[in-house]
């Protein structure tokens, strides 16, 4: 069986790029030529995939806050299948989004610069993914600090979520201390900032360890 991650579609390349492009010179500042000259295909065969830069930029953001909502699903559903309490879900809902931080930058500069530039349908979707991804956060959270009522609980998610987001503020990816050494940072930096909003001791994860 082979473990090789599946090769990129014609689709995926151009997203990626643009992403790229888009988070380096501006939504405005990139042109459609250019964006299949780095995928290696003619301006005018992007659009065979997209009907233009609106329609990217659209998929990026909502596919990002989709994929970041349904990972959170599935981190907490393979916590349940586990046993695992929840202590060790919040340390693995910090680990994913890390992941993203580390991982999807140019998203996370389009998301601060770009999202106003949305259709109103579209901006509203992305608003209603990031509450829910938000909202199963705050209901984790609370587990772990039973002490914490719901406002402060959402006000901490939505800190840590803008300490984690503030990657692409670190300079440039070779300017990091290394992928493994700035994950642990921001996880340490993570879970202090919800124990110091709790005041509170972290709740048993049922298995008898705290984390």
């Amino acid at each position: 069986m082979s473990t090789h991650a599946p090769a990129e579609t014609r689709r995926e390349q151009i997203l990626r790029e643009a992403a790229r492009l888009f988070a380096e010179r501006g939504f405005h500042g990139v042109g459609v030529d250019e964006i299949g000259a780095a995928v290696g295909i003619s301006g005018p065969g992007l659009y065979r995939h997209f009907a233009g830069k609106d329609a990217m930029l659209a998929e990026l953001l909502v596919g990002i806050s989709g994929r970041l909502l349904a990972g959170g699903k599935r981190r907490v559903a393979d916590a349940a299948a586990a046993g695992l309490g929840p202590a060790s879900l919040l340390d693995s809902l910090i680990e994913g989004h890390i992941d993203f931080a580390l991982d999807d930058r140019p998203l996370i500069t389009l998301h601060d610069r770009e999202l106003d530039r949305l259709r109103d349908s579209d901006r509203k979707l992305v608003r209603q993914l990031q509450r829910q991804y938000v909202e199963l956060w705050v209901e984790v959270v609370r587990e772990v600090y039973p002490g914490l009522a719901e406002r402060p609980a959402r006000a901490a998610v939505h800190a840590v979520f803008g300490l984690l987001n503030s990657t692409p503020h670190l300079g440039r990816p070779g300017a990091l201390p290394g992928r493994d050494a700035t994950a642990e940072l921001l996880h340490r930096l993570a879970v202090g900032a919800f124990g110091a909003v709790s005041g509170a001791p972290v709740a048993g994860d049922g298995s008898g360890q705290a984390d």
